[in-house]
């Protein structure tokens, strides 16, 4: 009974893997892509000055003397305070209200420098940057928005089966952590496929299970509803928003309270890296408020210190997640998308991430090995296995490659294009669709190696074109200490010489079958 139970859970296994394979495999390159998307915009926007800190008082005082001199007549200013990589320059926003019909609403949204106090200059390049690639891993950029968080859904759950399933069928998952046989053919790839699954297991469980938790509310609507009845809206307002503080302007002219003892305030509760940013509404009014806003992180979403705009009275802290769903629902947010995790623990989400890509990836190339001799007899099926096989090869090296071209267009556009940004996509999904197909006009060992190689060059001369194009180089980066951009480059260049050593492996490889090929006519393995 055991062994029935556990082959029906190889089977279901297998084929809640292979189904969505090549979908999970982007999902996994693509998020894992958006532990460093604030770093991947820093690049794509060379232009930009490198990032600058100051102490909390002095942002705070450059921001509010800019507010004061641009924003006279708006209902609500809004500081965002430098945090090194979402917000790598002080940035203040104002906004008036709705404008009566002819007039124009008092807005602006500009980058300071913290040492002159004046606006830094806006996007010289129109980019997506590095949210577009972390976003596509649950929108896939060209479905509906609805649509594809239901496909995501989809995939998600499937992906959830597998692992489970995947822990049932290895009776031995922890011998598997150290079990490893090189040249065995496709037994090599089985290996590979369990490393890489049971070293990264913690990781895929928990952003497996995050990730279908932001769904739940389309899959199992009976949640929402037997709580809510069917008003959804305030089912997002209660999961996703902040709670509001809800005040209106009272008409009678006030000086605004200075901001710098509640800042010194919010410091010693939360720490001056904690203190994300400061709203006031209703500046120069006598129900004005000052709100401080803290840094996400797990278990902590949206908390707010409220204090009267006049007085500097503190009047009450609005933390949505004493709540127990928002409490649940900020804990899987701030672990899914890793908001809490410095420098070292971000890269760890990154190779956690490149690991469960790997396993998708030997687990798709494992299916089509142990198949290819049992396929290749049989029309039918061998058109079948070929089709698959191509699959592999242009989604496992085809998407890195695209993501190539996706920095390639970045700096090789024309600045002024119009549709720059969407056209850095086009040139992504363009790409990926070229090595989608070359694979079929071409023997699958011989697509193998060369897309190896195209992906190495693609990776590798990436920061030489950028040296090519802009000042934002390695030399100059390391120069100047903006470890960010020296980084980038370093992790192309390093991409490039893993895709070279593949290429080469795959090229002594298909030597060693070409020799046995000629001592024993049999055919023999797969790449």
């Amino acid at each position: 009974m055991i062994g029935t139970f556990r082959q029906s859970m190889a089977w279901l296994h297998t084929w809640a893997g292979l189904i969505f394979c090549w979908i999970l495999y982007f999902l996994f390159v693509t998020g894992t892509l958006g532990y460093f998307d604030s770093e991947i915009d820093r690049w794509m926007k060379p232009e930009h000055t490198a990032p600058q800190h100051a102490s909390l008082d002095h942002s705070a005082a450059v921001g509010m003397q800019r507010l004061e001199q641009e924003a006279v007549g708006a209902d609500n200013w809004t500081i965002r305070f430098t945090n090194g990589r979402e917000v790598p320059h002080l940035r203040v926003i104002w906004r008036g209200p709705e404008p009566e019909e002819g007039e124009e609403r008092i807005a602006g949204n500009e980058r300071l420098d913290l040492r002159t106090g004046e606006p830094l200059p806006e996007d010289v390049r129109e980019t997506g940057g590095g949210q577009v690639l972390y976003r596509m891993h649950y929108s896939l950029h060209y479905l509906d928005r609805q649509a594809a968080f239901r496909f995501m859904g989809v995939v998600a759950m499937f992906m959830f089966i597998g692992l489970i399933t995947g822990i049932i069928t290895h009776r031995k998952i922890f011998k598997d952590l150290f079990t490893f046989h090189p040249e065995r053919g496709r037994r090599s790839w089985l290996d590979m496929h369990n490393l890489l699954s049971v070293s990264s297991l913690p990781f895929q469980l928990m952003i497996t299970y995050s990730g279908l938790l932001f769904t739940v509310t389309i899959w199992m609507p009976a949640i929402a509803v037997g709580s809510y009845g069917f008003d959804l809206e305030t089912v997002a307002d209660e999961l996703g928003s902040l709670a509001q503080v809800q005040i209106e302007r009272e008409g009678t002219e006030a000086v605004l309270t200075d901001v710098q003892p509640l800042l010194a305030d919010a410091v010693a509760l939360w720490g001056e890296d904690q203190v994300d940013g400061l709203d006031v509404r209703f500046p120069g009014d006598a129900n004005a408020r000052v709100i401080l806003s803290r840094s996400p992180g797990v278990g902590v979403v949206g908390q707010q210190r409220v204090y009267d705009g006049v007085s500097g009275e503190y009047l009450e802290t609005i933390d949505p997640t004493t709540r127990a769903p928002i409490a649940v629902a900020s804990v899987m947010i701030g672990l899914h998308e890793g908001l809490f995790a410095g420098p070292l623990l971000r890269w760890l989400y990154f190779i956690s991430g490149l690991l469960g890509a790997g396993m998708v990836a030997t687990g798709a190339i494992y299916w089509t090995a142990k198949r290819k001799k049992k396929a290749l007899p049989y029309e039918a099926q061998s058109r079948s296995y070929r089709f698959v096989e191509s699959l592999n090869v242009g989604t496992i090296l085809g998407l890195p490659i695209g993501i190539a071209a996706y920095f390639w267009a970045n700096r090789l556009l024309p600045l002024g294009m119009e549709g720059r940004a969407d056209w850095e996509i086009h040139c992504l999904f363009l790409a990926w669709a070229l090595c989608l197909l070359y694979p079929l006009t071409r023997p699958s060992r011989v697509a193998w190696r060369e897309l190896a190689w195209l992906a190495a060059f693609a990776f590798g001369a990436l920061p030489i074109v950028n040296a090519a194009t802009t000042d934002a180089h390695m030399v100059n980066s390391l120069r100047s200490g903006d470890w960010v951009l020296a980084a980038f480059d370093g992790t192309a260049l390093a991409f490039g010489l893993i895709f070279a050593g593949l290429a080469a492996e795959l090229g002594r490889r298909r030597a060693k079958a070409e020799r046995a090929a000629v001592q024993t006519p049999r055919a023999v393995g797969v790449p």
